[in-house]
């Protein structure tokens, strides 16, 4: 089987976590910094390549009341865009919360604030990569399409 790569998505950063190839366990991997589209169209495909995955899981940073906002307007056109290049089908999955669950076990850790910064977006991606794996990577809804005019989006809340 396959392994599935877990994004949290930012508009400077993305938090990446994979699944082994038996999609039980998340692995924190890293966070990327964005550059441009082609630096990023590459670093994708490399790791689609890399850990031969086979579905893309993007946290869809939803409103608290669970409707989308802009953020999550960002996340669904940034969604087909990696998709697009990288010919892998993108899911979408809440992830309310996953930013500050993160946080805080990286407090607990005793990690000082500075680290925690450094890896907040990785283990986010782990955090919502693992709750799509425990819930046994449901397909019951297609992947989520790009919205009509996701130009009309600004920054909100949490994306990084």
């Amino acid at each position: 089987m396959n392994r599935i790569l877990g994004l949290d998505f930012g508009l400077r950063r993305v938090g990446v976590a994979v699944s082994d190839p038996d999609r039980r366990i998340a692995s924190p991997v890293e966070v990327y910094e964005r550059r441009a589209d082609r630096a990023d169209s590459g670093y994708f495909r490399a790791m689609v390549e890399e850990y031969r995955v086979d579905r893309i899981v993007i946290g869809l940073p939803l409103l608290g009341h669970g409707d989308e906002g802009p953020s999550a307007r960002l996340a669904r056109a940034w969604g087909a865009w990696l998709s697009s290049q990288t010919g892998v089908p993108v899911w979408f999955v809440d992830e309310r919360y996953t930013t500050v669950e993160a946080e805080e076990l990286l407090r607990s850790g005793g990690l000082k604030a500075s680290r925690r910064r450094s890896l907040r977006d990785m283990v986010a991606a782990q955090l919502l990569l693992q709750a799509y794996l425990d819930a046994g990577c449901p397909e019951a809804d297609p992947p989520a399409s790009p919205l009509d005019d996701p130009g009309q989006a600004s920054e909100e809340g949490d994306v990084s």
